[in-house]
């Protein structure tokens, strides 16, 4: 695939199944995210797979979330929380490590894990996958983190899920270039 063509279609997938990626696919996946640019070579990034056997038991960890944070919440809310996590047959959870107080800025080191998934969205479309990035509230919460086995201090930028795409991408319109850039006249 052409790289122009492979940044310039990205998209988020909508509904994703199986088969998702396998062992040597995650691996050219993370070879990719290990050439985000990294200030000052301090690797800030952390990756957690949970694999199609294990989300289930995610779920559970989503759902646990949820119920902490709302302990009145409804069932079917808990249900549709548990079922996140089988959005996909794969997820990636990409974590900052980031060194509070180190010169390089905290910012530069988050965005380097941003940059890092990034890297696996694009390697993900490239090796004929779709893939879809979430956040929520799971992944700001520390009994998330510690059951990924990621430190309470990783900031989760994202659960990044992985399969085979099925139908379209998202319908969310595009912005047009014009609106976004301008030049600086000094």
């Amino acid at each position: 695939m052409d790289a122009l063509e492979l940044l310039v279609g990205r998209e988020s997938a909508m509904k994703l199944a199986s088969p998702g990626p396998d062992q040597d696919a995650l691996d050219k996946m993370f070879q990719s995210a290990l050439r985000a640019p990294d200030h000052g070579r301090l690797r800030p990034w952390r990756f957690v797979v949970v694999p199609e056997e294990k989300r289930e038991r995610f779920g559970e960890v989503m759902a646990d979330c949820l119920r902490r944070q709302q302990p009145d919440a409804p069932a079917d809310m808990v249900q549709r929380e548990r079922e996140k996590a089988m959005r996909a047959p794969v997820i990636v959870v990409a974590a900052a490590a980031i060194q509070r107080g180190h010169k390089i800025a905290e910012v530069e080191q988050l965005v380097s894990a941003a940059a890092a998934a990034e890297n696996i969205m694009l390697a993900a479309r490239a090796l004929g996958y779709g893939a879809m990035w979430k956040t929520g509230a799971p992944a700001y919460d520390a009994t998330v983190k510690q059951a990924l086995g990621l430190d309470p201090d990783n900031d989760i930028v994202g659960f990044l899920y992985v399969g085979t795409q099925v139908g379209g991408g998202s319908p969310a319109a595009r912005p047009q270039v014009r609106d976004l850039v301008s030049v600086w006249q000094g």
